[in-house]
């Protein structure tokens, strides 16, 4: 597990394993680059299947390339531990934004090279998702979501984070995200229910988002702690209102459940494309990234994988039915928080990262 809860892999079957050759020595890289062939971590089930489907045979049928992809779930670690061997043996994965600002702090990652995308295609990429080391693979999702039966058409319902913590106002059941990983607790939430502008949230005042804390805690059945979890939470109709992925709110609206998500104050993360420090062939790994963040491309993998593109263009090309589920709709974006992945990797004086500092605090305070 990335600093994360992985929400997408709802959708994986078992990962089988690729075994994947040990390469030259770094000394040797330069004469071991290579336009012919890349290794690419594409992960497993539908999500692997969009993948290969959307970016991996439209990329070899353009460029030559031979892409083998990885099934295997490859976390910063991973990468670290490869970079530090001298035996990188993977050209492009995915990290979560946090882990991937990490990864470059550390120095295991190759820079993305701007300079080879047109400038419609990068000029249509969200600015939050084109980062030094990294660039929005997919973006996610956390929203409020309903349960029908408990808040029907008609009936007032929260529509804020501030009315979420109203529970006078809105009585019902309630569940939040634990914040036991630190980088994906319900932080964002509590500062917004306690008044804070969307736009200031950053740097987060950690005092003040306990504090807002203690006021709901009473009223919380349980801190969910994964994405199976919400969604039986939310199928078992075990809560009335709650905070949840919207991937797995949206398989129980296709499923017919009494659910429904409310756009509003959704907060935004997302996966990114990397390339480890010394891949064998980062010639090839820039332009697969480059080609997997064309609108064409993330249109056709939204159609595939419910996931919101990074490429604005690409809701030019995704019926309307289908572009409403989707946590990057224009009409969602304005009343959308983007997480700020820099802030919760940033290091203090003390050598804890912001996501340390929560983990701790959250563990002192949860059980209070």
């Amino acid at each position: 597990m990335n600093y994360r809860i992985n929400r997408r892999r709802f959708m994986q079957a078992t990962s089988s394993a690729i075994a994947v050759g040990a390469l030259s020595s770094v000394a040797n890289r330069a004469s071991a680059q290579s336009l012919s062939e890349i290794t690419v971590a594409l992960g497993g089930g539908d999500w692997g299947k969009a993948n290969i489907q959307a970016y991996a045979k439209p990329f070899e049928t353009e460029t030559g390339i031979k892409v083998t992809p990885i099934t295997d779930d490859i976390d910063m670690g991973k990468i670290e531990l490869m970079v530090k061997s001298g035996n990188v043996t993977l050209d492009v994965a995915t990290l979560s934004q946090a882990s991937a600002l990490t990864a470059g702090r550390k120095e295991v990652l190759e820079e993305i090279d701007y300079s080879i995308y047109k400038k419609e295609e990068l000029d249509a990429i969200y600015d939050f998702a084109k980062q030094k080391f990294g660039v929005a693979a997919l973006i996610y999702s956390y929203n409020m979501v309903y349960n029908t039966e408990a808040f029907p058409v008609g009936k007032p319902r929260p529509t804020t984070w501030a009315e979420f913590w109203d529970v006078e106002k809105f009585p019902g059941v309630r569940t939040l995200v634990s914040g036991q990983y630190g980088s994906e607790g319900p932080w964002e939430e509590a500062l917004l229910a306690d008044g804070v502008p969307a736009d200031q949230l950053y740097p987060m005042d950690i005092d003040r988002i306990f504090a807002s804390l203690d006021k709901i805690k009473p009223h919380i059945r349980k801190w969910w702690g994964s994405g199976s979890e919400i969604q039986q939470m939310l199928h078992d109709k075990a809560v009335d209102i709650a905070q949840s992925y919207d991937g797995r709110a949206l398989l129980l609206v296709d499923q017919g459940a009494p659910t429904e998500i409310n756009r509003n104050q959704a907060k935004l993360q997302w996966d990114c494309w990397v390339i480890p420090k010394d891949s064998p062939n980062a010639q090839a790994a820039q332009k697969f990234i480059e080609f997997a963040t064309r609108a064409d491309r993330q249109a056709a993998f939204s159609q595939l994988f419910p996931e919101g593109p990074s490429n604005r263009n690409a809701f030019k090309l995704i019926p309307d039915q289908v572009a409403r589920k989707l946590p990057t709709h224009p009409d969602y974006m304005s009343s959308s928080v983007s997480m700020n992945g820099q802030w919760y990797s940033d290091v203090g004086p003390d050598g804890l990262s912001n996501i340390e500092r929560l983990i701790q605090r959250w563990n002192e305070w949860v059980l209070q």
